[in-house]
């Protein structure tokens, strides 16, 4: 009788552990499938997403981390039929934008694909089309131009190409996706002198990440690099990646004087939601977070809110925020001129700043770019008119191109994700020159 209530035991607690561990399986699974869905873009009613060739051999599916195609015909393979998906209404630019687009496509290996957008003249930014290329990739890390033709007569951009592999990804810019973003952060809070912190949350409840690096000290100044505002220029976030890799780089001697003069706070995506959502230029309800920085609201642009509060809590010496430019095909910056607080200080450091980048990247340049504002004329819902009027400080928008970088092209890549770190770690040598003058 004791051997077998030993065996009985036995069985309820090999059938107690089995429940525990399928509980703890089920546990797993519930967070896996809320992660996904956290990161997938929202569903809208009426949207097709994911398409198949007659055959159903060849697939086209945009339901990814930043994906935006809406799949419209695919009765042959030489006219696939697509749609870029317009984000939210966006009242202070009076229209819904749409131009990022990204999707993959499966099942097309050594079949010559055409693929048209057909609602391309729609765009936030049409014109900006003309001798654009399409990004593609086949392993999401190195992206390739492929032949891209614009008719402004129908409004159709149409993407050639024949796969060499079974499955290829499409993209306006190489996307840099959250999963991505999420390990950059935690990796770059490991480094000595770097401080991970959470400003707050975005509408759809992401967190606001600001790596600080270095401690403040009497007579360090205080240096802002933000990027993404504009969550479909992702080339602003791979300049984030080389910058913070230099910047932590213990053995840089660029990097230890920084730090020894300097503590840097970086947001490396100020519009995370966006970015998830597959938009252009908006937050998650439709909001152009370049034109809050007047009067920040917490209910329609949290993203600005907090880090304008942060920024008034740390000051700011140096501010400069990271963008890239649709049509035109440089790196450049735009200052300050035309803000009531504008100087000859001020100038006289622009001038300082640009002429130190120009040495320290070939890729920069001071030809091409903005028309500078009127005296007293700038936008200061913009942030770095706002932040330059507030702080009398040296303030910048830095935008990177979509296409390629004129000054030094590369025929294969254009301007790529490996040149846009580059020049995030080249920056980095034009602040150094330019911090002992910043106050």
């Amino acid at each position: 009788w004791s051997t077998v209530r030993s065996v009985m035991l036995l069985r309820r607690l090999t059938f107690g552990q089995q429940s525990v561990a399928r509980a703890s399986r089920k546990a797993k699974l519930v967070v896996q499938a809320s992660s996904m869905a956290a990161a997938a873009p929202p569903k809208v009613a009426g949207l097709k997403r994911v398409g198949l060739s007659p055959c159903g051999q060849v697939c086209v599916t945009s339901v990814q981390d930043g994906g935006n195609i809406e799949v419209v015909s695919m009765a042959s393979l030489q006219d696939v039929q697509l749609r870029m998906i317009p984000e939210p209404y966006c009242a202070v630019d009076g229209r819904a934008h749409m131009q990022w687009f990204s999707f993959r496509v499966s099942g097309a290996l050594d079949k010559p694909l055409s693929m048209s957008i057909i609602n391309a003249g729609q765009a936030s930014y049409a014109h900006a089309w003309a001798d654009y290329r399409a990004c593609a990739s086949y392993d999401l890390t190195n992206w390739f131009r492929v032949p891209t033709q614009w008719e402004p007569s129908s409004g159709r951009l149409t993407i050639q190409h024949a796969p060499q592999h079974s499955s290829c990804s499409y993209a306006y810019f190489a996307p840099y996706p959250m999963a991505r973003h999420d390990t950059m952060i935690a990796k770059t809070q490991m480094e000595p002198g770097v401080e991970l912190r959470v400003l707050g949350h975005s509408l759809d409840g992401r967190p606001m990440d600001l790596l600080q690096i270095g401690e403040p000290g009497p007579g360090k100044r205080s240096i802002w690099v933000i990027a993404r505002q504009h969550p479909g220029e992702t080339m602003a976030e791979f300049f984030m990646e080389g910058l913070l890799a230099r910047l932590t780089d213990a053995a840089d001697p660029t990097a230890r004087a920084l730090r020894a003069q300097a503590v840097f706070y970086c947001i490396p995506n100020m519009c995370p939601d966006g970015s998830a959502r597959g938009h252009l230029r908006t937050n998650a309800v439709g909001f152009n977070l370049n034109r809050a920085w007047a009067a920040p609201d917490k209910a329609i642009n949290p993203e600005v809110f907090f880090t304008l509060n942060e920024m008034k809590r740390t000051g700011v010496d140096l501010l400069m925020d990271v963008h890239g430019d649709e049509a035109i095909p440089y790196n450049f910056v735009a200052g300050n001129g035309g803000i009531p607080g504008y100087t000859p200080r001020l100038h006289a450091l622009e001038e300082q700043f640009k002429s130190a980048f120009v040495r320290h990247s070939p890729d920069f340049q001071t030809k091409y770019g903005y028309p500078l504002s009127a005296p007293g004329q700038a936008n200061l819902t913009v942030c770095s008119k706002a932040i330059g009027q507030l702080f009398d400080c040296l303030s910048f928008t830095l935008e990177q191109p979509f296409k390629d970088s004129n000054t030094l092209p590369d025929l294969v890549t254009g301007w790529s994700p490996q040149r846009a770190a580059r020049l995030g770690h080249d920056m980095l040598g034009a602040i150094l020159e330019v911090t002992p003058a910043l106050r």
